[in-house]
């Protein structure tokens, strides 16, 4: 559920109670500031986080993007081959 930061701050007892269930999102002027989750989620993203030494997928994509580029790696594409197309073939087969 999505919250205003005044909002949560009047009903903080229902943001942390729905938070058991579903994460609430809190905003400040349309940005999201903060996010309540229940124990058993944050024990779940941190297991995740421990086993992946990378962190995010983003940054382990950062980190390959850095290591290709100080390696001056450039990868080869070869030329795309036209090939077979089923589908457009089943449709031109159908009847008028």
């Amino acid at each position: 559920m999505r919250w205003k930061v005044a909002e949560a701050k009047q009903r903080f007892s229902d943001v942390v109670r729905k938070a058991g269930s579903t994460p609430q999102l809190i905003y400040n002027r349309d940005k999201l500031v903060a996010a309540l989750i229940s124990p058993e989620l944050l024990e779940a993203v941190e297991s995740l986080r421990s086993r992946d030494p990378h962190g995010t997928p983003g940054e382990a994509l950062e980190a390959l993007h850095r290591i290709a580029r100080e390696e001056r790696y450039r990868l080869h594409i070869p030329k795309r081959k036209d090939r077979r197309n089923a589908m457009i073939e089943a449709l031109n087969d159908l009847p008028d």
